[in-house]
This record gives structure tokens, sequence and C-alpha cells, in this order.
């Protein structure tokens, strides 16, 4: 694979695990622990896959300066998302721990902050997607 397909892939990593987050909160919400379990580990999974693909590009490809008319409007979603996403993963971390451990009261009050933090970080990566490749 070619390190210029990589965006392409990236953003379909970055859907699956939205979706993978929202049908996990669904499931907890319907009490189905395990489903929602394997839904957060198939996501946590996914997620490494990403960052390891997301690293390998940016590690071979050259900087990109977009020019683009809504050149603001990226760069605010691009920042936002690049300061939320290293915020993030320690917040995935400690969550998925607690999880792991089954605490579940210090999980939820974490998770609280940590699951809308970490679908945003996806769905604002496919918005940078979009405005690059779209």
């Amino acid at each position: 694979m070619d390190y210029a397909d990589l965006p392409h892939l990236n953003a379909a990593l970055n859907a699956l695990i939205a979706a993978l987050l929202v049908a996990a909160r669904l499931a907890i919400a319907r009490r189905q622990v395990a489903r929602h379990r394997a839904l957060m580990l198939a996501a946590l999974a996914t997620s490494a896959v990403f960052l390891v693909s997301y690293l390998a590009y940016h590690a071979a490809a050259p900087i990109f300066r977009y020019g683009g008319e809504w050149r603001r409007l990226y760069y605010a979603l691009l920042i936002s998302h690049v300061l939320l996403a290293a915020l993030s993963l320690p917040l995935i971390a400690r969550s998925a721990w607690l999880g792991w451990q089954r605490r579940e009261q210090r999980h939820r009050a974490w998770v609280r902050y940590t699951w809308p933090l970490w679908l945003y970080v996806c769905l604002s990566g496919l918005g940078v997607y979009g405005m690059l490749y779209g």
C-alpha cells in the first residue's frame, strides 16, 4: 500500500470507530453489558490500527497546506481535532482500564467526558478528511 492511500484508510477507520462508539453507547443504554464490552474492545483495537496508520502516513507524507476557500474553518477544525485527539488518549486509556476492572461507578464518571470527546475526534477527523479529499 502506498502512503498516499493511508488517508482513505484512516477515514474509513475513523468512520468505523464512530459507528462502534455509537453502537456501544446504545448497547449499554439497553443494559447489554457483554455487547457493550465487545464493541468497546473493537473500538479500542480499531483505534490502535488507526493510530499506527496515522503515524505511518505522517512520517512519510509531505507537510500539507490547505488552500481551499474554507481555510479558517478547516484550520479551526484541524486544530481542535489534533488537540482533542492528544487529550483523549489518556482519557480513553483510563476509561477503558476502569471498565476492564469493572469499576463501574468510576468508569461511568470518566466516560461522561471521554465518550463525547472520542466521538468528536472521530467525526472532526472525517470533517478534515472531507475538506481535503471531498
